[in-house]
């Protein structure tokens, strides 16, 4: 397992401390499954291939439903 040290500002400090109180996580915890969420998320490249790959067979997918 990596340690991971990062900067923040008293400000933002105090905004994720006050989030992860509302979750009942410690700021730590809620950093850790942000993170984990965020890098979970397709990346936009792929997302415009999808739609544009699911708008081109449209008919293709309409045609095949119907079987």
């Amino acid at each position: 397992m990596v340690r991971l040290t990062i900067t923040l500002s008293d400000a933002v400090f105090a905004q994720l401390e006050e989030k992860a109180r509302r979750y009942q996580l410690t700021p730590e915890a809620l950093l850790q499954k942000s993170l984990e969420d965020w890098l979970a998320l397709p990346d936009e490249s792929f997302e415009r291939a999808m739609a544009r790959v699911l708008e081109k067979n449209a008919e293709l997918y309409r045609r095949l439903a119907q079987c």
